[in-house]
């Protein structure tokens, strides 16, 4: 375990762990309230089957989502009417729309973040980008360093398609370069946009509605690197141990293909016990690394990705959390919806809001957990540095 010292009020990692030193976010413009979107989508899709209606209206109160942001709008609609038309080649025309919109995000959540950061984007030595919503050569990766302006020798790594697990994934990769190149700066990016996956509802495909309910848009950054630099740099988190696990058999549970209408998904619903079942064997690899006692689940912060309340609420259920240690999971999927990537960046956010209510004889130790195609596990031993 590093040492820590305390300095101005916080603590500093001069461990050689990699650190959180800024985080950062954005959305498009279109906020939807969920009461009015079952309305708003089936005019938009010109649908008017009052069965698919009523289930995703009850859908839309199930998901606890409250607002989210989208790309989509009346405007892209005007433009390119067969997204709303069954069973039309359309996947040159989504992937015009989401290759603009995500790289758009990515530059404004990554400038947003570089400026909490304090420190030149020149001092900017990698850049790791995540996306499930894009498609192309290059890739994102290039795009948005173009677009931060960043050195021509900054070294990129991209990530595509890993789905929800994708920003704590990119974590991961961030810390392994920020630990193994002293003095980089690592900037992890993620961004995502429902438009590659948007179509009308249909009977035969119903779990497409779940989607319809609960995912939205944004895009997230983070700035990752090692011993921060004193009166400069303000670390947020340290990242002690990543590790990563799939279960075998399990591919088909998360399904996902790129066809000629977009991307197609399907959700089983088994998933959220697949996660119950699994889910404690996995933390506990982690949780005995800190030297803390196993099943004190309810001394540590819990930074979940929130990839839907039933899986929130069997992970809380396992492992007899109180109600409280996953408000800010709670929290980011009421506001956002499940933004995929992304949305880790949200519940860290707001998981350094909540500092101030943490109860006496809780730990500064916590992990950042998601869950996504595989089924894979994603889990990092982290320590908040604000407390």
């Amino acid at each position: 375990m590093g040492r820590l010292e305390k300095m101005e009020g916080r603590k500093v990692s001069n461990s050689g762990n990699a650190t959180i030193l800024a985080l950062g976010k954005a959305f498009p413009h279109q906020l939807v309230m969920q009461e009015f979107l079952v309305d708003g989508y089936f005019k938009n899709t010109n649908c008017d089957d009052p069965e698919l209606k009523q289930r995703l209206t009850r859908l839309c109160k199930t998901t606890t989502v409250k607002t989210r942001y989208v790309v989509m709008s009346e405007e892209i609609l005007k433009k390119y009417p067969e997204l709303t038309v069954e069973g039309l080649p359309t996947v040159k025309q989504r992937l015009d729309i989401c290759n603009a919109a995500v790289t758009e995000m990515a530059i404004e959540a990554s400038q947003s973040c570089i400026k909490k950061w304090g420190r030149p984007i020149s001092d900017i030595t990698h850049v790791v980008y995540v996306s499930s919503s894009e498609a192309r050569l290059p890739g994102g990766d290039l795009y948005l360093a173009k677009g931060l302006g960043l050195s021509p020798q900054t070294k990129r790594v991209m990530l595509y398609f890993a789905g929800c697990s994708g920003g704590v994934a990119g974590l991961r990769v961030a810390k392994d370069i920020a630990e193994n190149n002293p003095g980089s700066r690592v900037l992890l990016a993620t961004s995502e946009t429902t438009i590659i996956g948007f179509k009308p509802p249909s009977v035969d495909r119903p779990y497409d509605l779940v989607g319809v309910a609960l995912f939205g848009d944004g895009a997230g950054a983070m700035i990752i690197g090692s011993n921060p630099i004193r009166d400069i740099e303000r670390p947020l988190f340290e990242l002690h141990t990543a590790i990563q696990h799939f279960l075998p058999d399990t591919e088909k549970i998360i399904d996902g293909r790129l066809t000629e209408e977009g991307i197609s998904f399907k959700l089983e619903r088994e998933l959220p016990q697949i996660i119950e079942d699994n889910i404690e064997d996995f933390c506990d690899k982690l949780i005995s690394i800190s030297g803390i006692n196993d099943k004190e689940y309810n001394k540590l912060f819990w930074a979940v990705h929130p990839g839907g309340p039933a899986i929130l609420n069997r992970l809380e259920k396992r492992l007899e959390l109180s109600p409280d240690k996953l408000s800010a999971s709670r929290r980011a999927l009421a506001n956002f919806g499940n933004a995929s990537s992304n949305t880790i960046v949200y519940v860290l956010e707001y998981m350094l809001e909540e500092k101030k209510d943490m109860k006496k004889g809780d730990s500064d130790w916590g992990l950042i957990l998601a869950f996504g195609p595989g089924i894979t596990f994603e889990g990092i031993l982290t320590k908040n540095l604000t407390i």
